[in-house]
């Protein structure tokens, strides 16, 4: 709980991240797990999930967007 408290006041804000990185490998980083794609904070070292279609870092697996969402939201025509 303190350290969370402490990244918010004084953690690195991410803002200089490497371009995605996308692993084919079996052997992945627990960021990469997520999508296959990750980016790297070139600040603090911190890999992050990146999704590559939309082309951001994903906070939470919850985060991460369904393709198929939009594709059930439409009316049969």
């Amino acid at each position: 709980m303190m350290a969370k408290l402490f990244d918010a006041i004084f953690g690195c804000g991410h803002n200089h991240c490497s371009f995605p990185i996308t692993v084919r490998s079996r052997a992945r980083s627990e960021a990469a797990n997520l999508t296959g794609t990750y980016v790297v904070c070139l600040d603090c070292g911190k890999e992050m999930p990146c999704d590559w279609q939309a082309m951001k870092v994903i906070a939470s697996p919850a985060a991460k967007p369904d393709p198929l969402r939009p594709l059930a939201a439409k009316p049969a025509a």
